[in-house]
């Protein structure tokens, strides 16, 4: 069972939106520290993805630092790191600017920005159903 919910995109790569997904059900807290996570081949079995594809997701999970491979356990979802205010803003910085970027050229001002982020905040606080592959 993966711990959860996906629907595919087109035109977004597969991998970028099982990363996205699995990101969000760990910031979420659907999945908590210490979770088993799939393994590569019941990550790829129960997404109908190719198994590369699916090591590819769990290597740049364990990379970013939000899973962890444990001998003799596999593959679970990382402690989260103490850190910094700054540190934490910093890694944010690409992304917020991308956000920033993309406001702009649809011309929206910040109020609307700010109030779309308020919005997707609180309802990341309202765990999702975990469910696999939508056709």
């Amino acid at each position: 069972m993966i711990p959860f919910r996906l629907t595919f995109e087109p035109g977004v790569p597969i991998h970028e939106q099982v990363v996205y997904a699995a990101k969000k059900a760990i910031i979420s807290g659907q999945v908590r520290a210490g979770d088993p996570f799939p393994s590569v081949r019941a990550l790829s079995r129960a997404l109908k993805i190719n198994p590369n594809t699916a090591h590819k997701v769990i290597g740049q999970l364990v990379s970013e630092g939000l899973l962890e491979v444990r001998p003799g356990l596999g593959t679970v979802v990382a402690e989260r790191p103490r850190s910094t205010a700054a540190a934490r803003a910093n890694l944010l910085h690409k992304e917020l600017e991308q956000l920033v970027v993309e406001a702009k050229r649809l011309n929206l001002d910040l109020a609307e920005v700010t109030e779309a982020i308020e919005r997707h905040w609180y309802r990341l606080d309202a765990p999702e159903p975990a469910t696999t592959r939508q056709a």
